[in-house]
C-alpha cells in the first residue's frame, strides 16, 4: 500500500476547493479542461484529489490525454 493513497472528493468538496460553479465544472469536463469524475457506485461519483490539485496548480494548461 502506498504511503499517501489518493482519495476521492465529492461534488460539493470539488466546488468549494476550486471555486467553480456546478455548470462550469461540467462544461470544463466536457471540453476536456477539467479532470473527469470516477463512478464510485450506482449513484455516486467523485474526483481524484490528486487530479483536482494538479488542475488547481495550472488550470490554464490542463488538457486530458487523448
Amino acid at each position: 500500500m502506498s504511503a499517501n493513497p489518493d482519495r476521492f472528493l465529492r461534488l460539493n468538496a470539488v466546488l468549494a476547493q476550486t471555486g467553480l460553479r456546478r455548470s462550469t465544472l461540467y462544461r470544463k469536463m466536457a471540453n476536456g479542461t477539467f479532470p473527469t469524475n470516477v463512478q464510485l457506485s450506482t449513484r455516486c461519483v467523485g474526483w481524484r484529489a490528486s487530479a483536482v490539485e494538479e488542475w488547481m496548480r495550472n488550470p490554464t494548461f490542463h488538457r486530458l490525454a487523448e
